[in-house]
């Protein structure tokens, strides 16, 4: 059991080595994506949701 665990963290730290980082710009950049995406499906659900709200207020 012991093998198969230092096996494992070996094998971890050598996929790790393998991996490409992103640079601080890449990181920046994907960061400012993420966040209109995120506020802008806040505004569409926020927009969705009065529409809805009105209609069930108008059929009710």
């Amino acid at each position: 059991m012991k093998q198969k665990i230092i096996n494992f963290v070996n094998d971890v730290v050598k996929e790790m080595k393998k991996v490409t980082w992103p640079t601080k710009d890449e990181l920046k950049e994907s960061t400012a994506v993420v966040i209109i995406v995120c506020l802008l499906l806040a505004a569409f659900t926020y927009v969705i949701d009065m529409a809805i709200s009105q209609i069930m207020r108008g059929i009710f």
